[in-house]
């Protein structure tokens, strides 16, 4: 379901920042793999603010950091 609400979301709103929350133990790894399919950045993944699950920033690509 996680990818599925961002399918969603990204429908509606191709360049927005999204912050997943997510509880699905699968979200590991549909998410890494729906952003490489997508061409989508995961940004940042790490335990959500309510401590239940956690949370994956998704970023269009554009708004990738210049590499140093």
């Amino acid at each position: 379901m996680p990818v599925i609400s961002l399918a969603r979301r990204v429908s509606v709103e191709p360049d927005a920042r999204l912050l997943l929350l997510a509880d699905d133990p699968a979200a590991e790894t549909d998410v890494p793999a729906w952003c490489a399919l997508r061409g989508r950045t995961l940004a940042w993944v790490g335990a959500a603010p309510d401590g239940v699950g956690r949370g994956y920033l998704v970023i269009p690509r554009s708004d990738d950091p210049p590499e140093l």
